[in-house]
């Protein structure tokens, strides 16, 4: 009994099970049993146990078998080969392919390096799709002591993406800048005026495929007293273009603007009320709008279209402020939709 014990353990330390060129093989069986070798040599993904195993081909040369899956491995995933008739079984992980970071920050607006007290929202830039549900763990609000701001930001389920997931809308908590309510008066506003700031941004954020950023991103302001006036187009000042020319209608504003709203509330149309196709730059911090005609501007005159719902950085709106004091006098009056702002291109 003991010499047929001893060969047995022989032959069980014999057995070997490899990974080569994506196929599996064992090897070291002496003598090779009959059956068919799918029931004595079995690949599947491991833990699964609900799965069948791999299908495949398999190949039987001298004291081993080899089985080659019919579909590539998956790189991240384990799994486990087992030769049956002695349970011998090991198990692999097919390594991910390394990733060379490529996404990071590529702006944040506002551009501008002084905020108003009672600044509404962040437009962070990213140059790739990032993964969603990370923002309030990766987005960092530090004050000029170097301590996080707590809870500066309203940290809502459903992060506020653009579709292609490479822009991402951050809302300071309205409850704490809008006066009057609550946690105004007993936690006071994110952001304090005359004081300095810096907006972090981790690099362990990843991207859509996983892989963290290329590097942290910083943007460093400071803070001035609360801005509480209503942008009044009126006050703008709009450069009429050559006529015959590509060159840009140049509008400037006397303050920075929302720039996401910049790029959809104003349009040109022509004095029939035909909208002028074209291309919107924001530049200047969000002070100056651009638009370059598609085709040459002819002679004639024109309208600016302004969208009474577009916004300063404090969420004022055209004719209307974010918030209203209780000691100040509100009027109730209509609101159109749009202003109109005519200018006219010169023969």
């Amino acid at each position: 009994m003991i010499p047929q014990l001893i060969a047995l353990s022989l032959w069980l330390s014999a057995i070997s099970i490899s990974l080569n060129n994506g196929a599996f093989e064992v090897s070291g069986i002496s003598p090779l049993p009959a059956g068919d070798p799918a029931e004595l040599f079995v690949v599947a993904v491991d833990g699964k146990a609900d799965l069948p195993p791999l299908a495949g081909t398999y190949e039987v040369q001298g004291d081993s078998v080899r089985f080659r899956p019919r579909f590539p491995l998956t790189p991240g995933v384990r799994y486990r080969a087992e030769w049956r008739p002695s349970g011998t079984s090991r198990r692999f992980e097919i390594p991910k392919p390394a990733v060379k970071p490529t996404a990071r920050v590529e702006r944040v607006y506002p551009t501008s390096d002084t905020l108003p007290e009672n600044q509404l929202k962040l437009y962070i830039h990213f140059s790739a799709p990032m993964s969603r549900a990370e923002a309030w763990r990766r987005v960092h609000l530090l004050d000029d002591a170097g301590k996080e701001v707590s809870l500066p930001f309203l940290e809502i389920d459903e992060e506020l993406w653009d579709p292609e997931g490479r822009r991402l809308t951050v809302l300071f908590d309205p409850g704490r800048i809008k006066r009057g309510l609550v946690p105004h008066n007993e936690v006071g506003p994110p952001l304090v005026a005359g004081r300095a700031y810096q907006l972090v941004i981790d690099r362990e954020w990843q991207d859509a495929g996983g892989t963290p950023m290329v590097e942290e991103f910083r943007k460093s302001f400071r803070v001035k007293e609360a801005d509480r006036t209503p942008p009044t187009p009126g006050n703008w000042k709009l450069h009429a273009p050559r006529a015959r020319s590509s060159e840009s209608l140049q509008v400037d504003f006397p303050e920075p603007l929302d720039s996401a709203l910049l790029e959809r509330l104003l349009w040109v149309e022509t004095a029939k009320g035909a909208k002028v196709e074209g291309v919107i730059t924001v530049a200047r911090n969000e002070t100056r709008w651009l638009f370059a005609p598609a085709i040459p501007w002819l002679p004639g005159n024109y309208v600016l279209k302004v969208g009474t719902v577009l916004e300063d950085l404090a969420g004022n709106r055209i004719d209307r402020p974010f918030d209203v004091d209780t000691f100040d006098r509100v009027e109730m009056r209509l609101t159109v939709k749009t202003r109109q702002l005519p200018f006219r291109i010169a023969p």
